[in-house]
């Protein structure tokens, strides 16, 4: 079996639940989508990156673990692309007794099913019709698999948070009817956070629209959090 990596690198965790926690980040090549947004442009191509054996890439995790490493990052790109790839290198982390984190758009429930029982921490990320990550008419078959996604994650009991990236383009409407279809799939109680994340660069929301996406989440979920890209800020890859 071989995998394409983009890079493979040290640094702070800049978003979610888990920001500021010291993380090694493998980052896949290749994402089949395209969001407006997207901040890894230049690994999104499929033949992006190099290509290494699965020992080849476990012996590169390895070398690149520093002391105090908080947890491995699989991230791209998008994970699900190279699901069996990234289910051996998970594999391989947790014999080293540090958790794995997979940050990927969710878009296919059965390469997630391949990946989930060798992830610790799940980031189920939603993503909203203007994003562009799909045309209008395949929207509800990504939104169809990202509740699957959802309700696999936390009937496994994994350490499960739901991220919506806002922009502003994000209407409003739409996304109480997300929230709506969310907290029908799955009990509050079972999620470990839901993050609001404006985007930065690229059509920034104003406060004013954070706050109403704020206070759609909070009757369903009092704990939801706005929080930015914390690398952005610090200069941090």
């Amino acid at each position: 079996m071989k995998v394409r990596l983009f890079e493979i690198f040290t640094s702070l965790e800049g978003e979610g639940i888990l920001y500021g926690t010291k993380t090694l980040f493998v980052r896949l090549a290749g994402c089949p989508f395209k969001c407006f947004y997207c901040d890894t442009k230049d690994s999104l191509p499929m033949d992006s990156g190099k290509e290494y054996t699965i020992d080849e890439a476990c012996k590169l995790i390895e070398n690149n673990l520093e002391k105090n490493t908080y947890k491995v990052n699989f991230t791209g790109g998008d994970p699900l692309v190279q699901s069996e790839a990234v289910s051996e290198m998970a594999k391989f982390v947790k014999t080293k007794k540090i958790p794995t984190y997979l940050e990927s758009s969710c878009y296919d429930s059965k390469k997630f099913s391949q990946v989930l029982p060798y992830v610790d921490y799940i980031k189920i990320e939603f993503k909203t019709p203007e994003s562009k990550f799909v045309d209008p008419k395949h929207y509800s078959k990504l939104l169809e698999n990202e509740l699957q996604c959802l309700t696999l994650a936390v009937n496994s009991k994994k350490v499960t948070y739901i991220k919506v990236v806002i922009n502003s383009k994000t209407q409003l409407e739409p996304f109480k009817k997300l929230l709506e279809k969310i907290f029908t799939s799955i009990s509050k109680s079972k999620i470990a956070g839901f993050i609001i994340q404006p985007t930065y660069g690229i059509a920034e929301p104003s406060l004013k629209q954070l706050l109403s996406f704020y206070d759609a989440v909070y009757p369903y979920y009092n704990e939801a959090r706005v929080i930015p890209q914390l690398h952005k800020f610090i200069g941090a890859p």
